[in-house]
């Protein structure tokens, strides 16, 4: 495992915790060049952050926000935007204030160039990682693959099954899996999801014809309705009236045919809920993949993605 996180990660764990309970304690965190975390608190009028160290504030001046930020290739937004949010940091220096207190001086662009060039450089596509959501936008979900740097899943690669905005399978905070899928000429990494959440056939195995399980409305067409069982798993149901995409659905297993890749259904009932998301069943979370295959051996189409 690396020992870059995305910033939420660190904060509350022993570990951190005891590098920022004394000035002894960040002083060794500073000579070992530990990535620390703790919450932003402040955004000054210059755009300095003022960060919570418990004993003590710390400050990351403006150009240590984040990477990018002297050049003016990143806006501020990104330091802004971290105001009560977890930062990550490495200490720079420990000064004294006017009235005598301690004044650590930190540094959330060198924790950002170090995992970028300790850590991203060095992933490659098929790579699996861990994520955290930042944030949804209807195009995709961005996540933080390490000390605040972010990725995009784009909304078709988040899951088999077709969803109308990002929110309908994640929140922000959210610990995802992600694997990289490609990289591009300017070092930007791209994300995928999908490949992570089973092939057709293992979501298919947790379900038997005649039960009658839950799922949810994705599409309503003239000729049926889609009903997602699992993430990467939807069937066709036949015309059911009144029936809307985004409601929950009870519905009965006509028939699960691997060869064709369906499976039929018969709504029970739908209807409208707000249940909380269920938790994401990941069936491969770590390791590399050089090609995964959705297709079932037995079908006459072929649903793959190769990394390359």
């Amino acid at each position: 495992m690396s020992e870059f996180y995305p910033e939420g990660v660190l904060i509350d764990r022993p570990d951190n915790q005891s590098c920022l309970a004394s000035p002894a304690a960040l002083e060794e965190a500073m000579r070992e060049g530990r990535i620390l975390e703790a919450r932003a608190v402040l955004c000054d009028f210059e755009h300095n952050l003022v960060v919570d160290l418990g004993p003590a504030k710390g400050m990351i001046p403006r150009v240590e926000g984040a990477m990018g930020i002297a050049e003016g290739s990143t806006r501020d937004i990104a330091i802004i935007s971290r105001v009560g949010k977890p930062v990550s940091f490495v200490v720079t220096g420990l000064r004294r204030r006017s009235d005598g207190g301690l004044l650590p001086v930190l540094s959330r662009r060198l924790a950002q160039e170090r995992c970028t060039r300790e850590y991203l450089d060095r992933l490659v596509p098929g790579d699996i990682i861990p994520g955290r959501v930042t944030h949804l936008e209807s195009f995709g979900c961005f996540v933080d693959m390490g000390c605040g740097l972010p990725s995009l899943i784009p909304i078709d690669q988040i899951s088999v099954s077709r969803i109308a905005h990002p929110r309908d399978r994640f929140r922000p905070g959210d610990n995802i899996r992600a694997v990289v899928k490609t990289r591009e000429p300017d070092g930007r990494i791209c994300l995928s999801h999908k490949e992570l959440l089973g092939t057709w056939q293992q979501n298919a195995d947790l379900f038997q014809p005649g039960e009658t399980v839950a799922g949810i409305v994705r599409s309503v067409e003239d000729y049926g309705v889609f009903v997602e069982l699992t993430p990467n798993l939807a069937g066709l149901a036949e015309p059911f009236p009144g029936v809307a995409p985004g409601q929950h659905a009870s519905v009965y297993i006509k028939n699960i045919i691997p060869e064709k890749m369906k499976i039929k259904l018969i709504i029970v009932d739908a209807f409208d809920a707000s249940y909380s998301l269920p938790k994401v069943r990941y069936f491969i979370r770590e390791g590399h993949l050089d090609r995964w295959q959705y297709s079932t051996d037995c079908s006459h189409k072929l649903v793959e993605t190769v990394f390359t």
